[in-house]
């Protein structure tokens, strides 16, 4: 009796293991089955969240050239360069606060944006990159601008750690009534643009306006935190911009 127990009990261990396994491929199989589905939704999920960002954007384009009101070619936006959403809101800001001095970090299209809109200020560029700053200087040419002084600054070890523009461009720059900071690159760095902070907080006028763009960023939406603390007569806000914005402005 003994025997036949034993053999019923391994009969039956087998038959649980065997079901155990056979659900766990089963199982495995309908993960498998379920993957492509879940995978075209996340596919058209994307893809909607894209067409309505690229929507946005062409709004915000259509806007922008007609206030600008343009009578020569411009570069492309998005991707490297400035959004539409955020050039918009350089116009907005620059022909409400006509300001006297702006500091534009990172030239391009940023660069016409602001001189067009603040026809009655001198517009300070600064880019590390002679390449990019010939091409700005080109695309003002074109424009008729003639209130932009753009500059080349290399990019050269700073006392933060990082590499920013060589001081020396600046040294003459004061009373900046709005900086827009869009520049170095820091994609690769969260923290390349931070110098920004120390070099320019003492230039700025009291009136001044700082625009701070990729703040969808950790390096750059920290930057803006650390930007506020030192300017408490400002409010910050970020706004949901394509790559975030980030905008200071006086009391």
């Amino acid at each position: 009796m003994t025997a036949y127990l034993t053999v019923v009990s391994t009969l039956i261990l087998i038959a649980v293991s065997y079901q155990i396994r056979l659900m766990r491929r089963m199982n495995g199989s309908l993960v498998k089955l379920a993957s492509p589905e879940r995978d075209v939704r996340r596919i058209a999920k994307s893809q909607r969240e894209a067409s309505r960002e690229n929507y946005r954007q062409s709004e915000f384009y259509a806007q922008l050239i007609r206030l600008l009101d343009l009578s020569a070619p411009i570069p492309a936006t998005r991707s490297w360069a400035a959004s539409p959403d955020v050039l918009l809101t350089l116009l907005d800001l620059a022909k409400s606060a006509k300001p006297s001095r702006i500091l534009d970090l990172g030239s391009g299209m940023s660069t016409l944006v602001l001189a067009k809109s603040a026809p009655q200020a001198t517009v300070i560029s600064i880019d590390n990159s002679p390449e990019y700053a010939e091409k700005t200087q080109k695309l003002l040419a074109s424009h008729g601008i003639s209130n932009v002084e753009i500059r080349v600054a290399p990019l050269t070890p700073h006392s933060s750690g990082v590499d920013w523009y060589e001081l020396s461009q600046l040294h003459d720059v004061s009373n900046i009534d709005l900086l827009f900071i869009d520049g170095p690159p820091g994609s690769k760095n969260p923290k390349a643009r931070y110098p920004a902070i120390a070099e320019c907080i003492a230039k700025l006028s009291p009136r001044a306006v700082i625009v701070i763009d990729d703040a969808g960023r950790d390096g750059e939406r920290d930057m803006a935190q650390e930007f506020a603390k030192a300017l408490p007569s400002h409010t910050l806000e970020f706004l949901l911009h394509e790559k975030g914005t980030a905008v200071l402005l006086p009391k």
